[in-house]
């Protein structure tokens, strides 16, 4: 089959840009025919790509690369003109564009970006000679640039990835007949979970959504996320992926390479046990959470180290937090969690959860803290290939979002190294977490999960100091089960399987949105 994918964004990093590369990789090996419209400058670049479309004087000119697509299918990268304004969901840095949030586009801006995508669209359905099967990812605007190119499409399914949903349509209204309009043209909506269902239904408020909507997580790259070896050295293998990052190209995704390498070396380096957090470095992922609970774990786990993988408006103010707690500056610590938002470029709004722990912390919290100096690690951004190799070298990964997600994924890939994935309890993590713990024993269940109500700070701190100090032999048995649940629930080729019966309109052959209590809805 001829599949065509529109996700226009990044085919690296984090997110919904790891699952549309997934997933087209998965369409190859099933022996489909790939045609993927993005923006990822670089796409020739990538050893799964076969061939990358540009446009020359609104031409559509394609050209073979040295890349080789897995399977039997083939993958082709589209690189619409959009002529250099990027609308994002969050406020971000990519270069070579003009990239502001949605919110800061003119309607004029908004118009044209869908225009000079729906034109790209018909270009590539003409050029591949028709699709068989669409996908249109991101509530805005990916379905409604697919429901207006609809005269060259049989039909698309849509994948609500949650950030378009929480930070655009949501927040600003005025989004919102995008919203309906791709929603009421798709024959099937994707969703991650049950939270992200009920959220899009109560927001779109249109007739027929929740008939057609259906359970389309992402996967797991269960071979890159498997487990070290049993006796395998994770510090060699932390050094070597050290040595792959600084020898890597720079590329044009603003790596600080020597930096990585350095924070892996160190990381490396560890005499005590390893975590990791990977994701935006943004406030509403909860990172300071984590930093608050650090000195909380590392004074009772001498040499442990924590690795922070990912890039952003807020880390800069992450830093200046992890110095101040560092020092023992609880002063300057509390005036983090005062300016809050405003260090990522907001108005001035507090941490209100990290303001309420600095407020009364635990007796010899300062000098716990003042001992992590020196044992925090910020590699920044990494590609999804060496974060793999990150967490499958670490024992524990935190991941304390603040925010609505709609799929606990990089706690999903952590489990399927066997590292513990510590998640607040909420939205789509709520659901990862839940089915990771079914069949841990009794004393440890609720390690996957901390509420945010409450003190989250030592609620953290507490899953992952009984995580450490469990004995080898149970620690190796729940490690055994994560991966094991993961390799039974999520797979990329069943997602692909998904996504084509999803484009069809095949609802019978898909998973229902489970059920939910009253306040879900």
């Amino acid at each position: 089959m001829r599949v065509l994918i529109f996700h226009g964004y990044l085919l690296r990093g984090t997110g919904s840009n790891v699952y549309n590369a997934n997933l087209a990789q998965a369409l190859a090996r099933l022996g489909h025919d790939v045609h993927l419209l993005c923006q990822d400058r670089e796409a020739a670049a990538l050893d799964w790509v076969d061939a990358v479309g540009t446009w020359e004087g609104g031409m559509l000119a394609v050209a073979e690369t040295e890349g080789d697509s897995p399977g039997e299918g083939s993958i082709t990268a589209y690189l619409p003109d959009i002529g250099g304004v990027l609308p994002l969901y969050v406020a971000d840095s990519y270069a070579g564009f003009d990239a502001r949030p949605f919110p800061d586009l003119s309607e004029e801006e908004v118009e044209a970006y869908i225009d000079a995508n729906v034109g790209a669209v018909r270009d590539v359905c003409a050029h591949a000679g028709g699709v068989d099967a669409a996908l249109a990812n991101h509530l805005v605007m990916g379905p409604a640039i697919l429901a207006r190119a609809g005269d060259a499409l049989g039909g698309f399914a849509a994948k609500v990835h949650g950030s378009a949903l929480s930070y655009t349509v949501i927040p600003h209204p005025r989004f919102l007949p995008y919203a309906r309009e791709g929603m009421e043209a798709a024959k099937a909506v994707l969703v991650g979970s049950r939270h992200t269902a009920v959220s899009l239904w109560e927001t779109l408020e249109l007739d027929g959504l929740e008939e057609k909507t259906r359970l389309g997580p992402p996967g797991v790259d269960v071979v890159r996320f498997a487990p070290l070896p049993e006796g395998a050295d994770r510090a060699a293998e932390l050094d070597a992926l050290a040595a792959t990052v600084e020898g890597a190209e720079p590329g044009g995704l603003g790596r600080d390479l020597p930096a990585a390498g350095a924070a892996l070396r160190s990381y490396a380096a560890a005499e005590g046990p390893r975590i990791v957090f990977v994701g935006k470095l943004i406030v509403s992922k909860g990172c300071d959470l984590l930093l608050a609970a650090w000195p909380l774990v590392a004074s009772r786990h001498p040499g442990s180290r924590l690795l922070m993988v990912g890039f952003g408006e807020y880390r800069d103010g992450l830093q200046r937090l992890a110095e101040a707690l560092a020092a023992g500056d609880l002063d300057d610590a509390r005036e983090v969690a005062r300016l809050g938002w405003a260090l990522e470029g907001g108005e001035e709004a507090p941490l209100t959860r990290l303001t309420a722990f600095l407020a009364d912390p635990p007796d010899g919290y300062a000098e716990a803290a003042r001992g992590t100096a020196g044992t925090i690690d910020w590699a920044g951004r990494l590609e999804y290939g060496e974060v793999a190799e990150a967490v499958r070298s670490s024992d524990a990964m935190v991941v304390p979002s603040t925010f609505p997600e709609a799929f606990g994924m990089v706690a999903a890939e952590a489990a399927s190294t066997g590292a513990l994935p510590v998640c607040a309890d909420h939205s789509g993590l709520a659901e990862v977490a839940a089915a990771l713990a079914e069949d841990l024993p009794e004393d440890i269940e609720d390690l996957t999960a901390f509420s945010l109500g409450g003190d989250p700070v030592t609620a953290i701190a507490d899953r992952l100091n009984r995580w450490l100090a469990l004995p080898d032999a149970e620690r190796q048995a729940a490690s055994a089960d994560f991966a094991a649940v993961v390799r039974a629930k999520w797979s990329w080729e069943s997602v692909a399987r998904t996504v084509v019966s999803a484009s069809q309109g095949e609802l019978d052959a898909l998973v229902g949105v489970p059920g939910g209590d009253d306040s879900d809805r």
